[in-house]
């Protein structure tokens, strides 16, 4: 057989083994052994975080737009008042389903390039009917109200925007009424420069035992057993960026961690949240999540209650968080 033909046979190989080792294999070293007592600092956003969670699982409860539509709107309220005792000034992204007006809510933080580049870090607040979401996903939602207070008062070079989205679950995921998917349609309208957005989705849940953590077949070789650690999880295209997320973060967390870039049509998983829309609209986008039902015993149950958050293990998780956008967004 002619060289060229070897060539032509064996590169696309060669490709797609490249890319299928670099979708497991991440840079950096997953934090190990016994963590340090949290500091002073970490320990005031473990109680606020604790605090938060519980306000929207229990005082506020279900919340969704069939069903528990004040409740949706008494979430918004809620989150709009926490950002603006940050000294925030929050937007409403109005738009209108089922003859009910529902929104987003948005922050921003200028950068001061001449083009500044924008991150956008979100959590969608609604939840499916019947559960009170402590996890799915008040712990996103809470996680990210700590990381715009870590951010209030820091000067960047790129700009950064927090997205509290609507309409995540069912059956408005990936509809023309998901909350993020209207954003990120106008995002693509107005030609927004996003470099990355990152998305909080179900961040509460950590246990420390062996067998804990459940995984699909094709991953079972290559990921933890035990379901103590945070993951990290993009599509092919978003690859280079989970890689630099997951560096910065193993650099300066003391949470175990694992990151994940792979094709949608191998693993329909790593779709499953806001940054699915971001996808669809051509950006770089990744998910940071306790990997939801593949080790919440409580996902999208009644019992899905703050108490079972370990808000310990978030603010290790929002602490590392700080220091990878503060790289993304090149903070002064």
């Amino acid at each position: 057989m002619e060289p060229e033909i070897w060539i032509t046979i064996l590169m696309p190989l060669l490709v797609f083994w490249i890319l299928w080792m670099g979708a497991f294999r991440m840079p950096g070293k997953s934090f190990g052994g016994d963590a340090p007592p949290l500091t002073e600092r970490e320990g005031a956003m473990a109680a606020r975080m604790a605090a938060g969670a519980k306000h929207l699982a229990l005082t506020i409860g279900p919340r969704h737009l069939r069903g528990r539509e004040p409740q949706l709107t008494e979430t918004a309220d809620w989150i709009e008042g926490e950002l603006a005792g940050m000294g925030y000034q929050v937007h409403r992204e109005w738009f209108e389903v089922e003859g009910q007006r529902v929104c987003n809510l948005l922050v921003n933080r200028p950068g001061s390039g001449p083009q500044p580049m924008r991150v956008i870090v979100g959590a969608h607040y609604d939840t499916v009917p019947g559960s009170p979401g402590a996890n799915d996903n008040g712990s996103g939602v809470v996680a990210c109200l700590e990381l715009a207070r870590s951010f209030a008062g820091r000067d960047s070079v790129c700009s950064l925007r927090f997205a509290f989205f609507v309409n995540e679950e069912a059956p408005w995921f990936m509809s023309q009424s998901m909350g993020a998917l209207v954003h990120a349609r106008g995002c693509k309208q107005r030609r927004e420069p996003i470099m990355a957005m990152l998305c909080l989705e179900s961040v509460g849940c950590y246990i420390d035992l062996p067998n804990s953590q459940r995984l699909p077949p094709i991953l079972k070789r290559h990921y933890p057993s035990t379901g103590n650690f945070v993951a990290f999880v993009g599509n092919m295209q978003s690859q280079l960026l989970v890689h630099r997320v997951v560096r910065a973060f193993r650099d300066h967390a003391t949470l175990p961690s694992e990151g994940l870039a792979s094709w949608e049509t191998a693993l329909k998983d790593v779709g499953r949240s806001d940054h699915k829309a971001f996808w669809a609209k051509g950006y770089p986008a990744m998910m940071i999540t306790d990997t939801a039902n593949f080790r919440d015993r409580h996902y999208h149950t009644p019992m899905d209650l703050p108490g079972n958050l370990d808000t310990e293990s978030m603010a290790r998780l929002v602490v590392g968080l700080e220091r990878v956008i503060a790289e993304l967004v090149k903070t002064r």
